[in-house]
């Protein structure tokens, strides 16, 4: 018979989990920095296409769902110079990816709203996204990847949270799951 040690669960994380942690961070920051999804993405549907474009078709899109969205609302998102939202959504416009509407609400108010073009983009990009995750997880177990899935969207809603405090211009903070 082997007498196994049981320990009580740790409460709290240790020092080296957190370093563990972010030094884990700043390899992903690094990978993530070079920004080859959206390379990918914009390389298999629209070419012509710059970064700065995809991220104004995803803010548009993540703002859409709190309800109409506005030039202005894409600056603050982007926590950019109205102006130059203004100049890049009307660059997006041309090129079919975005386009301007009336408010049903208040006529005087103009609306981005994503095209048919910036749909298949956006899908392209999940697309894009869900095959290198795929990549990545492909010799984990489901029971792994399900775990880190539930840390990690537990680790970004407190990441989130910590900067909602200190950045009142952030999304809010996503329900668990989306």
């Amino acid at each position: 018979m082997t007498d196994t040690l049981q320990l009580a669960p740790e409460t709290e994380p240790t020092a080296d989990d957190i370093a563990h942690i972010g030094q884990s961070m700043s390899r992903m920051r690094v990978i993530t920095g070079r920004r080859l999804i959206a390379r990918l993405a914009i390389e298999k549907v629209a070419p012509d296409l710059e970064l700065s474009h995809l991220d104004v078709l995803e803010s548009v899109n993540r703002a859409s769902e709190n309800g109409e969205v506005t030039v202005g609302t894409i600056a603050e998102a982007m926590r950019i110079d109205p102006s130059r939202a203004s100049r890049i959504v009307a660059d997006m416009v041309g090129r079919g990816v975005l386009e301007r509407a009336a408010s049903q609400q208040d006529a005087r108010r103009i609306l981005v709203v994503i095209t048919p073009f910036g749909q298949r983009l956006l899908g392209e990009l999940k697309a894009q996204k869900l095959a290198v995750i795929g990549e990545v997880v492909s010799d984990w177990s489901a029971a792994e990847a399900r775990s880190f899935a539930e840390l990690f969207d537990k680790y970004m809603i407190g990441f989130e949270r910590v900067f909602a405090v200190r950045d009142k211009h952030l999304p809010p903070v996503p329900k668990p799951g989306k």
